[in-house]
């Protein structure tokens, strides 16, 4: 073989390596993530309440932010759907719900908030186990739903990094410690009856 039959494969071989290598590093990490445990709707009053357990450890980074009183926020999202063959899927309920880590320095206290409830605990693992269990958050209305047909839900939770105070949202950008997510959990819901 000639130098010029070989130049071209070895520059395709150095060139294939070269691409190989810079998707390699060009994909994310994967930082800690959380997982959905178990997922459940519960008929109450006026509609479905989700019941819901995530898994998740605070890597050092998170615990030593919410330990200097850098509040963490996790957010849980629900959505409903049903397929349609004749159109986009029908999406009746995307719903959120946001839930506040913090620690208060001066009473040595791990506070856990959402909406206008704030529980106090003297450890940061007590703390978490309530923002890892979700119990009884009214997702569905009565009036959203059909009876007797079959919809999907699906739920995640997430570090909400964009509720955080700005230089951290900085931060959070560019340190995967800051990444901590669950994939989707889908089941199968299929309202048999109205809620009474």
């Amino acid at each position: 073989m000639t130098i010029k039959r070989l130049f071209p494969l070895r520059l395709a071989t150095v060139l294939m390596v070269a691409l190989t290598l810079c998707l390699a590093f060009a994909m994310p990490a994967r930082a800690e993530s959380i997982a959905v445990q178990r997922a459940s709707l519960q008929a109450d009053g006026s509609g479905w309440s989700l019941d819901a357990r995530f898994d998740f450890d605070l890597n050092a980074n998170l615990e030593d932010a919410v330990n200097k009183g850098i509040p963490l926020y996790f957010t849980t999202d629900f959505e409903l759907s049903r397929a349609r063959w004749y159109w986009f899927d029908e999406q009746p309920v995307s719903v959120s719900q946001t839930i506040r880590l913090s620690f208060q320095p001066l009473t040595r206290e791990y506070r856990v908030s959402t909406g206008g409830l704030q529980l106090g605990f003297a450890t940061l693992k007590d703390a978490l186990a309530v923002v890892k269990h979700i119990t009884s958050w009214h997702v569905i209305d009565r009036n959203q739903v059909h009876q007797g047909e079959t919809y999907t839900a699906s739920v995640r939770m997430q570090l909400d990094t964009a509720l955080m105070p700005k230089p951290f949202q900085v931060d959070a950008v560019n340190n995967r410690d800051w990444a901590l997510a669950s994939d989707w959990k889908r089941f199968t819901f299929t309202v048999a009856e109205r809620a009474k």
